[in-house]
C-alpha cells in the first residue's frame, strides 16, 4: 500500500521554512549502500499513471514520492492507496519520519467526504486511512478519524477500513470515539524497541502505546489489532522477541517487521541491513507465539498488501475458531 500525503505547503504556510527544522543542527550521516535485495523497478505503469491522476485530482501528493518508499510502484499499480488526513505538517518529530514538523492549519471539514470520492474512484475493497500527529488537538483528531470512517462507511459500504493512529498521548477519550466508528483494523506502530524511544520516538511512550492497544480489545474484543516496527535502528535480537511477548500481553492480532530506510542524512541512521533470513526467522518466532498474522521482510510497511493480509486474518481466526 502506499501512503497519501499533501506535501506542498498549503496556504498560509511558510515555504522558506525548513522541512524539520529541529534536525537543522544534527550533523550529516552516512547513508549506507542498500544492498540487493532493498532494490526494486521504477514505478511508470498505465494503472499506477492512473493511480497518480486520480489521487492529485484531489490535491493529495504522495510521501512515499518524497521519500523513495521502495513498493510504490506495486502498490500504485493496484490502485492500492493509504489516505493521510489532517494535513500533512505533523506536531512531533520522529528521528525516522520524513513527514514535515511543525504546527498544522486548521482541520479540513470537508475532508472526510474528500477521501471517501477517493476511495470510490480508486474502487478499494479495503482502505487504510492514517494521519499525522495532532497534539494541538483537544482530542488528537479522533473526532475528525471518526468522521471519515462515517464518510467512507455511507459512500462504499463495502470497503474495510483499516485505521493507522497516533498514540492520542494525553487525550483522554479520544480512543473511544475511534474505536466506537467501528473500523475492522485498529493499527497503532510500537516503531521500535523500548530502549530506542528517547532518541528515534521522543515524543512516543512505549507502555503508553502497548496499553493503546490493549485498550482496544477492552472495548471492542471482536476487532483486529495490529502493530509494526522497523529494524535496522540498534535494536538487539532479544529486545525484539521481548517486544513480541509485550503485544501478544496486549493481545494484538497482526505484527509487521520492515528495514527501516533513512529519508535524508539528517535523519536517523541505518544501523544495519537485516537480512532476508533474519527477517523469516522473526517471522517464525512471532508466529509461534501466537500472532494471527506476520509479515517480516526487508520492504515490508504497514500498509503493504494491506488488503490481502485482511482477508487472511479473518480466515486466521476463523480457523482459529474451528478448533476451539
Amino acid at each position: 500500500m502506499v501512503t497519501l500525503i499533501d506535501t506542498l505547503a498549503p496556504a498560509g504556510f511558510n515555504k522558506a521554512l525548513p522541512r524539520h527544522p529541529e534536525k537543522q543542527h544534527r550533523p550529516d550521516t552516512e547513508v549506507l549502500r542498500k544492498p540487493d535485495w532493498i532494490r526494486v523497478r521504477a514505478p511508470g505503469s498505465p494503472v499506477y499513471r492512473e493511480t497518480q491522476q486520480i489521487v492529485r485530482e484531489h490535491g493529495l501528493v504522495t510521501v512515499c514520492e518524497e521519500a523513495g518508499c521502495p513498493n510504490i510502484g506495486e502498490c500504485w499499480s493496484k490502485k492500492h492507496a493509504t489516505m493521510m488526513i489532517m494535513g500533512e505538517v505533523c506536531t512531533r518529530a520522529c528521528a525516522f519520519c520524513n513527514v514535515r514538523t511543525g504546527l498544522p492549519l486548521p482541520l479540513d471539514p470537508l475532508e472526510p467526504e474528500h477521501v471517501a470520492i477517493a476511495v470510490e474512484k480508486l474502487g478499494l475493497e479495503h482502505v487504510v486511512i492514517t494521519s499525522v500527529d495532532r497534539d494541538d488537538l483537544p482530542d488528537g483528531g479522533a473526532r475528525h478519524f471518526a468522521e471519515v470512517i462515517g464518510a467512507i462507511r455511507r459512500r462504499t459500504p463495502r470497503t474495510t477500513i483499516e485505521i493507522l493512529t497516533p498514540d492520542f498521548l494525553r487525550k483522554p477519550g479520544a480512543l473511544e470515539i475511534v474505536v466506537a466508528a467501528k473500523p475492522d483494523v485498529f493499527n497503532h506502530n510500537l516503531e521500535t524497541v523500548p530502549g530506542n524511544y528517547l532518541k528515534v520516538r521522543p515524543g512516543a511512550r512505549y507502555f503508553h502505546s502497548l496499553r493503546l492497544l490493549q485498550r482496544v480489545k477492552e472495548l471492542d474484543p471482536t476487532m483486529f489489532t495490529k502493530s509494526g516496527i522497523m529494524v535496522g535502528l540498534g535494536e538487539e535480537r532479544n529486545e525484539v522477541l521481548q517486544l513480541m511477548d509485550d503485544l501478544r500481553s496486549a493481545d494484538v492480532d497482526f505484527l509487521t517487521i520492515g528495514q527501516y530506510l533513512q529519508p535524508t542524512r539528517k535523519h536517523h541512521p541505518v544501523l544495519r541491513f537485516v537480512t532476508p533470513d533474519e527477517f523469516k526467522s522473526f517471522a517464525t518466532i512471532a508466529t509461534t507465539k501466537g500472532f494471527l498474522l506476520v509479515s517480516s521482510s526487508p520492504l515490508t510497511r504497514s500498509s503493504h498488501h494491506a488488503g490481502e493480509d485482511f482477508a487472511r486474518l479473518r480466515a486466521a481466526r476463523h480457523a482459529l475458531l474451528q478448533v476451539a
